[in-house]
């Protein structure tokens, strides 16, 4: 399973440095690096990402997750009232959708104190200890959580919760009187639609993930080519768990 971390610097020149000795420990086979990005917190406590050449987080699962705390940690300070609510709640859905918790979101908010800078990024872990080292050593506060695929478990919650739906009210139509089955009828027709809805949701959700698990298994085979021995066999053990994944996805969706 792979977890995002962010790690909190008192200035974006270290957490350019930190972006560096990310770089370092995937060469050094410690970790696989899926989407980085940094993020800045200014004096007037608004929040914004810098560009990083090559690395193009946004449309990624940390892409998403970097434009949610954005919104997350700048707040709805300054903005209409109304706006301000709907835009944060959307950004603590999207968040949650991918596993972040509002704990995490917090420990992240105490730390990133206006005038500091974090590097976001989306990670596997072969050796934790070492990344927690190298960014203590250059002032960072590492804080991590481990992705989970909850929206998922949400839109499958969804489906099972339709189909009960549906199969109620077909037998509630099958010992109608008659004058109240056209009622019924448009109820079902109605169930039908949310259902046929939820599921064309599940199959663009085990796409997605199928092709997020393509992504990381090329980068893992890559970084497995030029391994020692000890880290190889690691890497290979994620890449098992990996396709042990998107195949269990693969025959869920067939069914």
């Amino acid at each position: 399973m792979s977890n995002f971390i962010v790690v909190i610097f008192p200035t974006e020149t270290q957490a350019d440095e930190g972006g560096k000795a990310l770089r370092e420990l995937q060469d050094e086979g410690k970790l696989t690096i899926h989407g980085m990005a940094i993020i800045t917190k200014r004096a007037d406590g608004k929040v914004s990402m810098k560009d990083e050449p090559g690395e193009a987080p946004l449309g990624t699962a940390v892409g998403t997750v970097v434009g949610s705390l954005i919104g997350l940690l700048g707040g709805p300070v300054g903005l209409a009232a109304g706006a301000a609510a709907g835009a944060f709640l959307g950004y603590a859905v999207d968040a949650f959708n991918y596993g972040v918790g509002m704990e995490f979101v917090d420990e992240v908010s105490r730390n990133l104190t206006p005038g500091k800078s974090a590097l976001v990024a989306e990670v596997d872990e072969f050796w934790t200890l070492g990344l927690d080292l190298r960014m203590e050593a250059l002032g960072g506060i590492v804080v991590r959580q481990w992705r989970l695929d909850v929206e998922r478990d949400l839109i499958e919650n969804e489906i099972q919760a339709r189909n009960a739906e549906l199969f109620q009210l077909k037998a509630e139509y099958a010992q109608a009187e008659d004058e109240h089955k056209a009622r019924l009828e448009i109820k079902i027709k109605t169930a039908e639609a949310k259902l046929k809805t939820a599921l064309e949701r599940e199959k663009a959700k085990v796409e997605a993930l199928k092709q997020q698990a393509d992504t990381k298994i090329k980068a893992l085979q890559k970084q497995a080519a030029a391994a020692t021995l000890e880290t190889k066999t690691k890497i290979e053990q994620r890449i098992v768990e990996i396709q042990a994944e998107s195949e269990k996805l693969a025959k869920q969706q067939a069914t």
